[in-house]
């Protein structure tokens, strides 16, 4: 591991998040001379606060680590395209066993509950329905899978959604 890389990718990725090193060390119970070590390639964050700067700054643990380079291939690729033939599954389920029926009922409860949202209110509003398929890829991306940036460019109508997955693919090296 080098640690100047490490150092180097923390600093980068908290000036991207427009944080100071006070303001990222205030935010994981650490001084901002502890961050100005660790840009400086002096020293390493400690283990067990690792995952809570990952999720301050964005990124996974091992992009850190690694310096920005990624050692270990992506897991699985995805499609943008499947991901929003899925949502239409969901619809067409509604459609083809009716929208009262048992299953699909449960299905959309379930679905709701765990987002906290109505899914139903996708199958009438593109904008909604592009919301739901970038959860889904920024769901994929975070766990390690690939999307490629001309598929997302492709599919999404919407320049606020293309835009947060397309700085997502990035932060996850995919250019």
């Amino acid at each position: 591991m080098n640690m100047q890389k490490v150092g180097e990718q923390i600093a980068v990725l908290r000036k991207g998040k427009g944080l100071t090193q006070n303001d990222l060390g205030e935010r994981l119970g650490v001084t901002f001379q502890s961050v100005s070590k660790w840009e400086r390639g002096e020293t390493l964050p400690d283990t067990a606060i690792l995952v809570d700067l990952a999720d301050v700054l964005e990124t996974t643990v091992d992009f850190i680590l690694t310096g920005g380079e990624r050692i270990l291939p992506f897991r699985g690729r995805i499609s943008v395209g499947d991901m929003m033939d899925g949502l239409r599954c969901l619809e067409n389920m509604g459609r083809l066993l009716g929208r009262e029926n048992l299953i699909y009922r449960h299905a959309i409860r379930g679905i709701n509950e765990g987002m906290n949202t109505d899914i139903e209110d996708a199958f009438a509003s593109e904008y909604i329905f592009e919301a739901f398929a970038a959860e889904a890829v920024l769901h994929h991306l975070s766990a390690g899978a690939y999307v490629d940036p001309t598929d997302v460019k492709l599919h999404f109508k919407q320049e606020h959604f293309r835009d947060i997955v397309l700085d997502r693919c990035g932060k996850r090296g995919i250019k």
